[in-house]
This record gives structure tokens, sequence and C-alpha cells, in this order.
């Protein structure tokens, strides 16, 4: 790749530099959402609030990033490059900030809120840059400067977060992200240029009200579970709810002619696929990012930061992993790539299914460890091998299409795990007067019940992993 590259103004730029503010700026927004995995089971306990309460940190922050995502894919050929960049670390210091002065559990969650719809512009903008100043032919390396981010904020933040819930408090967190976002802010002000296209595209009011409604119902829905159950009025409602509202959205967006998502990326069948394997992905990474913790702390009885420390393996496998499939990727194509990656995550992931109090750490961490090689050698070549397959005037689409569908599927699926596990835990609890009547009992049956929530999630997250692998074999021997 040359080392100087030409915007959309026709003025030159130095392209290192600009990856660079984009790559550090995107390792911001996602160590931050990160932090959260080993950070709730303390901010549960702070906050006195539950694991089905608790998870809407994640859970709604996807939620609020998938619903931006389609936004930003119209902002980006409205608004400059830079312009957009800069706002959205503006609104991520505003939510920062908000965050970790936030006196109560609702006040933090209007914090992520506004951090996720910084998230939702930043790393679909990233995508897009890369893909563009990148030829085809070396668009899984691009893809794999992507995951290396994604991978390092893994890397970093649940042990530091660990650290950090087990000496202080999670404040500290989100204060310590605030001198990071004011650096990336110096830099975008030099160092980001116009890369995307520039044209007249307008928001339509009305897509935006479906999306919102439709997905944030059927969140709610799958939310829910764990404290309702799946035949009660709340959970009911809000899948029939959201799924008219999905619907209704399709079918406008299928019909106007200035949809919010160019459903047309559709037509390929590759990218459909990629789609639906990303969001497996993002269910069963950030599922089990927020499942292992509730385990190794809740369970176990281990500090957070053993729990980072556990999770650490993981993402030094991925981190080193992803530019290493990115060109394994550029060539040998996706098909064999596809179906070795997902079988090792599938295969990898079933023994968390049979947890106990006497499963083995070091185990445990190897086996999160193959879990992670498994998603490196999907996610980002499955994203590049979509994409490659839409001509160049729909890189933006299909970034806002991509981005928004996984992370929808990802919070959802999220949700699914959480309130499954904490619909098994809730079933299986001791009566209320077996603490008076004897306490020692008590602790085990609960110990027991928290322990078979786990499994059960682990269980779904099997489900998922075993459907797309399977759906891996179809792939053509050509594709991407």
């Amino acid at each position: 790749m040359n080392k100087r590259g030409v915007d959309c103004d026709g003025k030159p730029y130095n392209r290192f530099f600009l990856i660079a503010v984009l790559l550090l700026g995107a390792f911001c927004v996602v160590a931050n959402h990160t932090v959260i995995t080993t950070a709730l089971p303390g901010m549960m306990h702070d906050l006195h609030i539950d694991a089905d309460t608790g998870q809407w940190l994640t859970s709604g922050f996807l939620l609020m990033n998938g619903i931006m995502i389609p936004v930003t894919g119209m902002l980006m050929h409205r608004v400059s490059s830079k312009k957009l960049l800069i706002a959205a670390m503006y609104l991520f210091l505003t939510g920062t900030v908000l965050a970790s002065a936030a006196p109560n559990f609702s006040l933090l969650l209007i914090g992520r809120l506004i951090q996720a719809l910084a998230t939702g512009i930043i790393l679909p903008l990233m995508q897009a840059v890369l893909l563009l100043i990148f030829p085809k032919r070396e668009r899984g390396v691009a893809m794999g400067l992507d995951g290396l981010v994604l991978a390092l904020a893994r890397v970093i933040a649940p042990t530091s977060a660990g650290w950090t819930m087990d000496h202080f408090n999670w404040r500290i967190l989100f204060c310590s992200f605030i001198p990071l976002a004011l650096i990336v802010l110096l830099l975008a002000q030099k160092g980001m240029k116009t890369i995307v296209p520039l044209d007249e595209r307008r928001i339509d009011k009305l897509s935006l009200i479906l999306s919102t409604l439709g997905f944030g119902s059927l969140l709610y829905g799958f939310s829910s579970v764990g404290r309702y159950g799946w035949v009660s009025a709340p959970v009911i409602t809000g899948l029939a709810a959201g799924t008219f509202g999905v619907a209704c959205f399709v079918f406008r967006e299928c019909t106007i002619t200035s949809p919010m998502l160019n459903l047309r990326v559709f037509r390929s069948p590759l990218f459909g696929f990629s789609v639906f394997a990303g969001g497996t992905l993002m269910t069963v990474m950030f599922g089990a990012e927020l499942v292992l913790p509730i385990y190794i702390q809740t369970v176990r009885g281990e500090s957070a930061f053993f729990s980072g420390l556990v999770m650490l393996p993981g993402a030094l496998v991925m981190g080193i992993m992803n530019p290493v499939t990115g060109l394994v990727y550029d060539r040998v194509g996706i098909r064999r790539l596809a179906i070795a990656g997902m079988g090792l995550l599938t295969l990898s992931t079933l023994p968390f299914v049979f947890l106990t109090m006497t499963t083995k750490i070091t185990a445990l961490a190897i086996l999160y460890a193959v879990r992670f090689l498994g998603i490196a050698m999907v996610m980002m070549p499955i994203t590049a091998a979509g994409m490659n397959t839409l001509p160049d005037t729909w890189i933006s689409d299909g970034t806002a299409v991509v981005n928004m569908m996984r992370t929808v599927i990802g919070s959802i699926g999220t949700a699914v795990l959480i309130s499954v596990m904490s619909d098994v835990t809730e079933r299986e609890l001791p009566e209320k007067g077996m603490q008076a009547s004897d306490p020692a009992l008590a602790h085990v049956l609960r110990t027991d019940a928290a322990l078979n929530g786990v499994n059960a999630a682990f269980l779904v997250a099997v489900g998922f992993c075993a459907v797309t692998w399977a759906l891996t074999f179809f792939l053509k021997k050509k594709s991407g």
C-alpha cells in the first residue's frame, strides 16, 4: 500500500497516519464496551441489580449501536469523514463523563447509550474507509486490521477492568477513557480526511422510527424471558410488536426511493450469509464474555482480576490471528476457512455446557482461547468475502447493513443467553425460607442453580454455532 493517498477533495494525505487515527478511535470505543464483561458482577452488586437488569448495559448498548449504524451509512455521504469522527468522539466523551458520575443504574444506562451512539458512528466509518483505501485483493488485510483492534481491546480491557474493580470501582473504568478520547480528538484534527464521497442522501425518519421500535421491542421481549418466562404477556407482546415493526421496516426499505438501508446488498447470497454468521459470532463472543465472569466470580468465588486473566489468552490469540487469517483468506478464499473456524468454535464451546465446581481453570482458559481462534478464522474473513461481492459504490451501504444486522442479532442473541441463564437459575433457586432453616444447604443450592444457568446458556450458544457451522458447507468453493 502506498504511503500517501488522495482524499475526495483531491488533497494528499498520509495513509498510515489516517489508519492509525481510525484504529485508535475504534480501540477506544471497543475497549469501553468490553470493560463491562469483567466489571458487571461488581456493578450488579454495587447498584443492587440482577443479571437481567445488568445485561442491558451490554444488550442495550449493542441495540443502540445497531440502530445508529444505518444512520451512519447516510451521514457518511452527507458529512465529511473528518467532521463525523470528531463529532462521534465528542459524543463518546459526553456519555463517558455521564457514566462515570452516574448516581444510579438509570443514568449509567443513559451514559452507556450515548457511548453506543458514538460507537455506531466510529466502527462503520472505520470499515468503510479501510475498504475504500485498500484494493480489493488486499481487503482481507484491511479486515484483519479491523479485527486486530477488536482483539487488542479484549486483551487489555477485561484484565485491566478486573484489576480496577478489585482495587477501586467501576467509575474509574470510565474515567480512564477520557484522556484517550481527548488524544483521538487532537489527532483527528490533523490526520483524518474525507474518504467517503459525499452526496445529498436524506435520512428517512419513518424508517428510523420503525427500526428503533421493531428491533427495540424484539430485544425487550427476549430480555424479559428471565424475569417473566417465555409465555408471559411482556415477552409475547414484545416479540409480536418487534416482529411487526421489523416487517414494516423491511417493507418500507424495499419500496421507497431513498431507503435508510440499501437492502439490495442482500442480492448477494454470500453477503447475506456473512451477516448471519457475523451475528452468530457476536452472540457467542459477547454472550460468553458476560456469562463466563459470572461463573468465575459468582459460582467459583474468584476475583474480577482473576476472571480477566482467564479470558486474556483468548483475546491474545484473536489479536495475533486476525491479521494472519486475513492474509490466509486473501490466498485461499472463505469456504475452507469458514468450515474449519466454525467447527473449531462449535467443538470448543461444547465443554462449557458441562462446567462444574471443580473444572480446572487452566483447561477453561485453554478452551476459551481455542474458541477465539475459531472466531478469528471466520469473523473478519467472512466480512471481507461478503463485501467483495458488492460494487465499490455500495461499500458504505454494505458496511452499514453488516454492522447493524450483526450488532442487532448479537444484542438479541446475548439477551437470549442471559435470559436462559436467569430463567434456569431462578427456577432452581431454593425456597426463601431455607435460608433461615438451613443456610449451608441454601448456599449450596443457590450455587448449583447459578451453575446450571451458566451451563444452559452455553448450550444455547452451542446451538447457534452448530447451525452456522452446518451452513458453511453450502458455501461455494470459489466463494470470496
